[in-house]
C-alpha cells in the first residue's frame, strides 16, 4: 500500500548547506569556491524574475499541474499546488522527461518561477482537510495545465535548500484558499483513483505499463489517489519519487534477472551538466553497482580538498536495506532494467559518475534517471573482455581505473570469483 513502502525503506535527511562565511566574503564575485558560476546568484537572478510577478498574497496561473507534499513534522506536512504567476502551457516546468537538452540556469529559471502553496494537513488522516485536499488530489492527475487561483496569508518568499533528490521550486507561502479549474485526468491514474480495491503498487505497475510518464504517476502517489481505500495517504514528495522508481525496478527484475546473459561488454557513455556517466555491462548474472564521485567544489563536496566518493550495489538475491548513496540509486537501476526487459537479457551493471564543478547546485533525482536512460540510447562500445573495457573507461573518465576498483564491490567480485566459463 502507499503508506507502507517508505516506513520500511526511506530514511530521514537534513538539508545541505555551504559554509555561509566563505559566501558572505565572497558575494557572488570572487569565485572562493571554486565554481565557474556561484549557485546562489543562479537561484537568486531566476527568483528575481518571479518576486517582481508575486508581490502580492494572490497569484493565478496555469499550473503545469504540480504539486508538492512536504516531510517535514509527518504525519503533519504541508502540501499545496506550485503555481507559476502566468498563463499559458506551462507542462515543461514539471516535466524532467523534457529536460534532456537543457541547461542547469533553464531548468532553474522554470522552476523558480513555481510559487508553492503550503496547506497543513495530518497525511494519514487527510479526508478531513477539506475542499483544498481535494483540489491537490484532483490537480496530481490532470494531463494538462490548469488554471489556478490562491490567496496567500502573507507574500511568498524563499530560502535557499539544495536537495538531489527533488526539483527545485521557487517562493512559499501559508495558503488560506485555492480554486483550481477543470481538466481531463490521465485514463490509468483516474482508474486507480476510483479503484479502492486496487493496491498502490499495482497502481503505479496498471499505469506504466500503459505508457503513463513517471513524474505523472509519482505525483499521483504522492497526493494518497492510490491504494486500498482504507490505507491511502500522502506521501512527502521525496518519498514517493524512490517509492515509484524502487516498485517498477523490482517489478522489472522479477524478469530480467532470470533472463539469458548479455553475449560481450558494454559501455554506453554520456556528458551532460558537466557530469560523465559510463555504464559497463557485464556477461554475468544479475548484480548492480552505482559508484559517484563528486570533485570538490560541487554541490555535495564544498569545501573539499580531494573527490569523494560514494557507492551502493546488490547482486543476485537483491538488498533488504535502503541504499544510503540516495535516491539516484532506485531510479539508475530501474532505468537499466528497462533496457533489459527490452533486450530479454541480464547483465551485471556498474555506473561510474563524475560529477564535475560544472554542477553548480543539485535539480533532482529525475537528473540521474533520464541521464542513464538517454545514455542506453546510444550504440554502446563492444569488447571482447574486462580489460579492454576498462581500458575505455580509463580513457573516458578522469579518475584511474584503480580508484574506481577500489570503490567497486561488484568489480572486485567479478575479478575474484571462478565462473563455469573459465573450465571451458
Amino acid at each position: 500500500m502507499a503508506g507502507e513502502w517508505f516506513f520500511d525503506k526511506m530514511v530521514n535527511y537534513n538539508d545541505v548547506s555551504n559554509d555561509t562565511s566563505q559566501c558572505i566574503i565572497c558575494k557572488g564575485a570572487r569565485r572562493l569556491c571554486g565554481k565557474d558560476r556561484c549557485p546562489l546568484m543562479i537561484k537568486f537572478y531566476s527568483q528575481s524574475k518571479t518576486m517582481k510577478l508575486i508581490d502580492a498574497t494572490d497569484i493565478e496561473g496555469s499550473s503545469p499541474p504540480a504539486v508538492f507534499v512536504g516531510r517535514y513534522g509527518y504525519p503533519k506536512v504541508d502540501i499545496g499546488p506550485l503555481i507559476p504567476p502566468e498563463f499559458g502551457d506551462t507542462s515543461i516546468m514539471d516535466k524532467p522527461e523534457l529536460w534532456g537538452n537543457k541547461s542547469i540556469d533553464e531548468i532553474t529559471d522554470f522552476r523558480f518561477r513555481l510559487v508553492r502553496g503550503k496547506y497543513r494537513i495530518d497525511a494519514t488522516d487527510f479526508k478531513k482537510g477539506g475542499r483544498i485536499v481535494d483540489q491537490v488530489q484532483e490537480m496530481a492527475l490532470i494531463e494538462r495545465p490548469i488554471d489556478i487561483e490562491a490567496r496567500f496569508s502573507s507574500k511568498p518568499k524563499g530560502r535557499v535548500i539544495l536537495d538531489d533528490e527533488i526539483q527545485p521550486f521557487g517562493p512559499s507561502a501559508r495558503m488560506d484558499y485555492m480554486k483550481a479549474g477543470n481538466g481531463r485526468m490521465h485514463k490509468y491514474l483516474e482508474r486507480s483513483f476510483y479503484d479502492t480495491d486496487m493496491k498502490a503498487a499495482d497502481a503505479v505497475l496498471n499505469a506504466y505499463r500503459n505508457g503513463t510518464l513517471i513524474s505523472e504517476i509519482q505525483k499521483a502517489f504522492s497526493v494518497g489517489t492510490m491504494g486500498i481505500d482504507r490505507n491511502r495517504r500522502f506521501v512527502p514528495t521525496r518519498w514517493s519519487i524512490t517509492a515509484v522508481d524502487d516498485i517498477i525496478g523490482k517489478d522489472l527484475l522479477k524478469t530480467t534477472k532470470h533472463n539469458n546473459t548479455i553475449d560481450e561488454f558494454r559501455i554506453y557513455e554520456l556528458h551532460a551538466l558537466d557530469n560523465r556517466w559510463c555504464i559497463l555491462m557485464m556477461p554475468c548474472t544479475w548484480r548492480f553497482e552505482l559508484i559517484e564521485a563528486w570533485y570538490p567544489n560541487t554541490t555535495w563536496n564544498p569545501s573539499g580538498r580531494q573527490i569523494e566518493m560514494i557507492s551502493d550495489c546488490e547482486f543476485f538475491d537483491g538488498r533488504t536495506e535502503y541504499a544510503p548513496i540516495g535516491g539516484c540509486y532506485y531510479a539508475s537501476r530501474m532505468a537499466v532494467n528497462e533496457l533489459l526487459m527490452k533486450e530479454k537479457r541480464t547483465a551485471g551493471v556498474v555506473i561510474f559518475r563524475e560529477a564535475h564543478p560544472g554542477y553548480v547546485m543539485p535539480v533532482g533525482v529525475w537528473n540521474v534517471r533520464e541521464r542513464v536512460r538517454e545514455s542506453l540510447t546510444g550504440n554502446p562500445f563492444r569488447f571482447d573482455n574486462l580489460e579492454s573495457a576498462l581500458q575505455h573507461i580509463d580513457s573516458v573518465m578522469d579518475i584511474p581505473r584503480k580508484t574506481w576498483l577500489q570503490h567497486s564491490a561488484v568489480l572486485r567480485d567479478y575479478m575474484i570469483q571462478r565462473r563455469i566459463d573459465d573450465y571451458v
